[in-house]
């Protein structure tokens, strides 16, 4: 830590930097833990369930699944995870960052506009997901009951505004730091 801190921005960058430690734990237990979960929802859930994650009707599917079908449709929905999870480690960098007291840095801007630009790319694969696995789960079902099925939700938008509203953040970031960079040149 800096000597040139005063009393009250070093408790601050103390506080960032301990949060920033849970912070990197939770990042590594959501790479761990999520692709867990999606394999074992895949392989327990009931068929209505698994219709929903194909923007589909509970009653859609009319015969039962077969083993291939749920481990296509969880390849599919783990395309957007995997997304997902690039982003949470760009995050889990830039809070590794930030234990290091490197908070208003590049390398920290940069890994923030990765983290929206993963996110986003997830929210959009998400969609398409949804739509390739109404398609596998009903496969099975009789000519003319088979479906294709598209769904915006209000997740998806979410997740969307969330990633424009860090990248924009990391752009205002990024924009300081150039004028910071700049001042200091004519000092």
């Amino acid at each position: 830590m800096s000597a040139s801190l005063s009393r009250p921005a070093a408790d601050h960058l103390q506080r960032i930097q301990r949060l920033s430690r849970v912070m990197v734990l939770a990042c590594m237990a959501l790479i761990t833990l999520l692709p867990m979960a999606l394999i074992y929802y895949w392989a327990t859930a009931s068929a209505p369930e698994l219709a929903v994650q194909g923007n589909l009707q509970p009653s859609a599917l009319q015969l039962p699944l077969q083993l291939w079908q749920r481990v296509a449709a969880a390849a599919v929905t783990a395309v957007p995870l995997a997304l997902l999870l690039m982003g949470i480690w760009q995050a889990k960098q830039c809070f590794a960052l930030f234990v290091q007291g490197q908070v208003f840095t590049t390398q920290a801007t940069s890994y923030l506009r990765r983290f929206a630009g993963w996110v986003a790319a997830a929210a959009l694969a998400a969609i398409v997901a949804g739509a390739v696995t109404s398609v596998l789960l009903t496969l099975q079902n009789p000519p003319g009951t088979r479906q294709l099925a598209v769904g915006l939700s209000s997740n998806h938008l979410f997740t969307l505004f969330f990633a424009a509203l860090v990248w924009l953040m990391a752009d205002v970031i990024g924009q300081g730091q150039a004028l910071a960079e700049e001042n200091e040149r004519f000092v």
